[in-house]
């Protein structure tokens, strides 16, 4: 099922699977403020609907996967670091496993978007530069953190202060990129990836995501992680997972 909207964005259900297509190619997906207010929309849809296992998120087109914010709107006042980092850490606390689809290069803040997917499948012959430091803007306080943590102090480094654009392999080594794959293979790589996560247990998934989390950002929530552990140690998927194995089967889970 897809969800029109007038923003360049589209939402797609297919099963336990969602997309989120960023869908202005001619100008390389960038997102104005009304498709982030979309996004953020879409997100909460996501989240809410029973039998969301998992986000793909990708662009259309060939060439871009995102290039960040609208520099037009950006001129005009229209959009700022602020606004963007709304979607960007709703994307970064969705309760679900997210994937970004790399179909293309990646730049400015849809090199954040793509970051903060729990996993990044691209080319090796995309490019990815965030020029912040060339624009004279200071990167807000949260994707700052997000590069730290999630690339290293080094790898951040290149990247915003330096403003280097690195390629996909060199993306694969520093671990932006979880999965390297053919060009006309990624989107089929993201699908093979989502359909291997949908078949987990989603109590256990999303318990040990949060909980990774909040380990990552030194916030851990030690009572919170306990009550996530206990909720999957009692749920009738770890009996059904247990009944599998001995049986040799593939488990159908159902999140309960």
């Amino acid at each position: 099922m897809t969800t029109p909207d007038d923003a360049g964005l589209r939402l797609e259900h297919d099963g336990a699977i969602a997309r989120i297509t960023l869908d202005r190619p001619a100008q390389h997906n960038a997102l104005r403020a009304e498709e982030v207010a979309a996004f953020r929309r879409y997100l909460d849809d996501v989240e809410t609907r029973d039998g969301t296992r998992v986000l793909v998120l990708t662009g259309a087109g060939d060439r871009t996967f995102c290039s960040g914010a609208s520099l037009d709107q950006m001129e005009r006042g229209e959009m700022s670091g602020a606004i963007f980092e709304t979607v960007t850490d709703r994307l970064a606390r969705l309760r679900i496993p997210t994937i970004c689809a790399l179909n293309g290069d990646a730049y400015g803040g849809g090199a954040e978007l793509a970051l903060c997917c729990d996993f990044r499948v691209g080319p090796a012959d995309m490019h990815l530069s965030v020029p912040a430091a060339r624009l004279g803007v200071c990167y807000p306080v949260g994707g700052l953190g997000r590069y730290v943590r999630r690339l290293g102090l080094g790898a951040a480094s290149r990247i915003l202060l330096a403003n280097e654009e690195l390629g996909g392999d060199e993306l694969y080594r520093i671990g932006f990129l979880t999965h390297l794959a053919d060009r006309d293979r990624v989107c089929r790589e993201a699908d093979a990836l989502a359909a291997r996560l949908a078949a987990l247990a989603p109590l256990a998934v999303q318990g040990m995501k949060r909980i990774m989390l909040q380990a990552s950002e030194s916030s851990l929530d030690a009572e919170e992680a306990e009550r996530l552990i206990a909720r999957a140690a009692g749920s009738e998927d770890v009996r059904e997972g247990l009944r599998a194995a001995r049986e040799r089967r593939n488990p159908d889970f159902r999140g309960r």
